[in-house]
């Protein structure tokens, strides 16, 4: 599964259980408050409709992930969860996770949650082409806002 877009001996691949530790390490690195427990990681590999895909860095490691729904809407699909390590930050990984679920999802409009004061991740999500539709008054555990993007994919247009 090859992507564009990554600095050279990064991969792009499908994440499956087997890289559910992994991802679980990563995901309590990368989100200190707000990552999911253990078992909710594993059902996004065990619900159907649900797009795993990872970035192994050059030396073999988990770089990045995401997660994304194809839900059962026809219309709408969901970022669940996307982190990319900080040893490995700001190479145009999360933007390459992104592109990837968008083009697996195969809806003509994607969504996703993000913390109100992540701005890095504000500022890339709209840099890709989402824009705020809405907000979650203390969507987070911690009681914080969380801001609904949108992204309409210009490639499913017209279908």
């Amino acid at each position: 599964m090859a992507a564009p877009d990554l600095p050279p001996g990064y991969k792009l691949c499908r994440a499956t259980l087997l890289d559910l530790r992994a991802l679980h390490r990563l995901e309590r690195v990368i989100f200190p408050r707000d990552a999911y427990p253990y078992f909710e990681l594993a059902l996004l590999f065990l619900v159907p409709r649900i797009i795993n895909l990872k970035i192994v860095a050059p030396d073999g490691s988990l770089a990045g992930f995401v997660s994304a729904s194809r839900g059962l809407s026809c219309e709408r699909g969901w970022i669940i969860t996307l982190g990319v390590a900080p040893a490995h930050q700001r190479r145009g990984l999360g933007k390459a996770l992104l592109a990837a679920a968008e083009a697996r999802l195969k809806r003509p409009f994607v969504r996703l949650t993000v913390r109100e004061s992540n701005l890095p991740a504000i500022r890339l999500y709209q840099r890709v082409g989402y824009t705020v539709v809405g907000r979650h008054p203390a969507y987070y555990r911690d009681g914080e806002a969380g801001l609904i993007m949108e992204k309409q994919l210009s490639a499913i247009r017209g279908q």
